[in-house]
């Protein structure tokens, strides 16, 4: 148990440090896709995390990045929104069995399929209500809807292969 909390604030910190003092001035397509990998850490919060505790590391995590851009709340309430979305997401797509005590959403114990599911749809939450918010208008829809699809993808490929860097293969793995 202490190892786990002690190895999610390490996550924690080194998210939000890559984050805000280097993934925040790298940008694609003159700034059509920006990677927030930051959310990666509640992505990977274990199953068995209560709601009210993911809710909080939501907040914490948003302002976090909130304070390093300066965007007083944009990315708070996009992590709040993620951390509100996740238990309801989890229920809809759990396996038969249902999710192993102590276990994390990772691609190794919970497959591509299963992973890509699960990430893709909190990510695209959390990007669209981010970048809406931050135009805060309709009338550049199209621009802003460009924006949250690459900025997506851009996520989900640095996601997906801080997945496969980071985490050693287990031998039993989900389909």
């Amino acid at each position: 148990m202490a190892p786990d909390i002690l190895r999610n604030i390490g996550r924690f910190i080194l998210l939000i440090l890559l984050q805000g003092l280097i993934l925040n001035d790298a940008s694609l397509f003159q700034g059509m896709a920006i990677p927030y990998l930051y959310i990666l850490f509640l992505l990977m919060l274990p199953f068995e995390t209560p709601r009210w505790l993911e809710l909080l590391l939501g907040l914490i995590c948003g302002l976090s990045i909130d304070m390093f851009t300066n965007t007083m709340g944009m990315h708070a309430s996009a992590c709040v929104l993620l951390a509100y979305i996740r238990p309801l997401l989890l229920k809809a797509i759990a396996p038969r069995d249902g999710y192993e005590f102590g276990q994390g959403p990772t691609v190794h114990s919970m497959g591509v399929l299963w992973y890509l599911k699960y990430a893709s749809v909190l990510v695209l939450a959390h990007h669209s209500w981010l970048f809406f918010v931050e135009v805060y208008s309709f009338s550049g829809f199209f621009d802003t809807l460009l924006r949250v699809i690459f900025s997506t993808v851009f996520t989900l490929t640095l996601v997906l292969l801080s997945q496969y860097l980071s985490f050693p293969k287990r031998s039993a793995r989900r389909a």
